[in-house]
């Protein structure tokens, strides 16, 4: 079956619904690199999908920076500040730093991560100058409902020198609980719809590990109303958690190899009627091997992602449909 999940309830006016689209990572490295030629056009047909929704959030998984020293760590990812121009060509209006590549380059690379997006108009979640900025929301109204998005990041590697404290520039953690925990009951008490997007998972697993299930619950616990997530180059399942619907992995995006478990993904289309969820649909897309761009699949590549999505559902916890 489809992974379009409708909520039961009466349906307000038409003015109130509002569309929020999420994608996964992305980053402009290697065969991605040369798309930053054209910030303009480096999504590529995607854009259409993404500039659609009222509100548009992807993760942003490298530094942006020309300057700092590479840490300790296998992977390294950079990026010009042309990265933000492609990302707010391509309709994305809010991007989450907070993940495993954001300080690829030290905190040098991080501040140049962060006066870049403030440079280019580019809203960001999940880093800061310090603590109390890395888990402070972005928050913006769309017809009169106010939405607040917010930043973490799980992946277990450097998190302790990484982190943000109230010294010290870095990411919002969720291994710092009290900290997110409280971020997110803030956020409940500023508005009506709370948006939580998190690095977390293993790569190449296909089913979340306990500690992703457990911070979702978290989460959903402390007024969250969409949880949402990348990190294990391949896409996980979803489901609800009372009235809080989860989507516990996106996969690659805009992605840089063509190696890296797999090339499918997708955009994460979410309706709001005012505050609550009303539907939730994956629009199947898959990476160009060529390009590094995603373009959304048509055919039987679709319908193959939607039966493999649907099957995800199996190993994830949460309910097929919302609830007390």
């Amino acid at each position: 079956g489809a992974p379009t999940r409708s909520a039961p309830a009466a349906s307000p006016s038409h003015s109130a619904r509002i569309t929020v689209a999420f994608a996964g990572d992305v980053h402009f490295a290697g065969r991605t690199a040369d798309l930053l030629r054209d910030p303009a056009t480096a999504f590529g047909s995607i854009s259409s999908a993404l500039s659609a929704a009222d509100l548009t959030m992807v993760n942003l998984e490298t530094a942006v920076t020309t300057r700092g020293t590479p840490e300790p760590k296998e992977f390294h990812f950079r990026a010009p500040a042309g990265a933000y121009d492609a990302v707010k060509a391509a309709g994305v209006d809010v991007v989450s730093i907070a993940n495993n590549h954001a300080l690829d380059y030290g905190l040098t690379g991080l501040t140049d991560t962060m006066d870049a997006a403030r440079n280019a108009g580019m809203p960001f979640v999940g880093a800061g100058a310090d603590a109390a900025a890395a888990y402070r929301p972005w928050i913006t109204e769309i017809r009169g409902t106010r939405i607040v998005v917010l930043g973490f990041s799980q992946v277990s590697g450097l998190w302790e020198e990484w982190k943000a404290t109230d010294t010290r520039a870095g990411i919002a953690m969720t291994r710092d609980l009290p900290r997110a925990v409280a971020a997110v009951r803030a956020a409940r008490r500023q508005a009506s719809v709370v948006v939580v997007y998190v690095h977390w998972g293993t790569e190449g697993e296909a089913c979340p590990p306990d500690e992703a299930r457990a911070f979702a619950t978290e989460m959903a616990e402390a007024g969250a109303t969409i949880v949402v997530g990348t990190h294990a180059h391949l896409l996980l399942g979803d489901g609800w958690l009372g009235n809080t619907f989860v989507q516990y992995g996106l996969g690659n995006f805009l992605w840089w190899r063509d190696d890296a478990y797999s090339n499918d993904t997708g955009v994460l289309r979410v309706t709001l009627d005012g505050s609550r969820v009303s539907k939730t649909e994956l629009l199947p897309a898959t990476i160009s091997r060529r390009t590094g761009q995603p373009e959304l699949a048509g055919g039987a590549d679709a319908a193959r992602i939607r039966r493999e999505y649907a099957g995800l559902h199996a190993c994830t916890g949460p309910a097929t449909s919302p609830g007390p």
